[in-house]
């Protein structure tokens, strides 16, 4: 059976989130604003008890079945949907530390000329400018937030973040077998993301808020028919 993240029935929360998301991803592209998705993902590493054989013509290579486990390590995947552009970083642990750092990259590093970075992730509580304040001193953490404009995707609603789908790619593309340490899923990684950036690869979103209001009906709470609340003279 397949687990799958149902959206709640009459939900103005939910609606409201999703509607803002769809707002941000219907917006044109803007170099000085650029729309980027940020999500997290946890790899299990996982090392070979047994030298697995190597593959010949028209047989794959054969591991073990025994493995050992080695701990994990943490994916933050940034992308911007209409540029073509994602970069994965690979980090120990996924902490708040870890993610300010990250948020810092994206302003410093891959958008040091964009006026404010409009960022949409998930709400995870280590998502807010608390972890800022956290990492940075308060006038770094001021600076950084001022250049990020924040939406958050709604609970039961990590599905609208479309760095979820390029998590989704890179795990079935490049991660989905036995890696043994960080430095082998970095190089990895770094050699997926180089490839898909130089195709420019962008992820054509077609789910809008008109679609939302059609296919998604009953997560939309009931509201009465709106009436005319002007007084009439006599």
């Amino acid at each position: 059976m397949k687990s799958w993240c149902v959206p709640p029935k009459a939900n103005a929360e939910f609606v409201w989130r999703m509607e803002d998301v769809l707002e941000v991803y219907g917006r044109p592209f803007d170099p000085e604003c650029p729309v980027v998705c940020l999500d997290e993902q946890s790899k299990q590493l996982i090392g070979e008890t047994r030298s697995p054989l190597p593959a010949e013509p028209g047989q794959p290579a054969k591991v073990d079945y025994e493995y050992e486990r080695k701990g994990t390590c943490n994916l933050f995947m940034m992308c911007q949907p209409l540029g073509g552009w994602r970069h994965a970083k690979v980090t120990d642990r996924r902490t708040r530390k870890d993610w300010a750092e990250c948020i810092r990259d994206l302003v410093d590093v891959h958008f040091p000329g964009a006026r404010k970075v409009i960022l949409v992730e998930d709400n995870l509580n280590t998502h807010d400018g608390a972890s800022l304040y956290e990492a940075f001193s308060p006038d770094e953490a001021r600076r950084i937030l001022e250049r990020v404009e924040f939406h958050s995707t709604p609970k039961h609603g990590s599905w609208l973040d479309m760095a979820e789908t390029e998590l989704s790619i890179l795990t079935r593309q490049c991660l989905d077998r036995r890696i043994a340490d960080s430095a082998e899923v970095t190089r990895e990684v770094a050699a997926w993301e180089a490839e898909r950036n130089e195709k420019r690869s962008r992820i054509h979103w077609t789910f809008t808020i008109s679609a939302a209001r059609t296919k998604m009906k009953h997560a939309y709470p009931k509201t009465e028919p709106a009436t005319n609340q002007l007084a009439t003279s006599s």
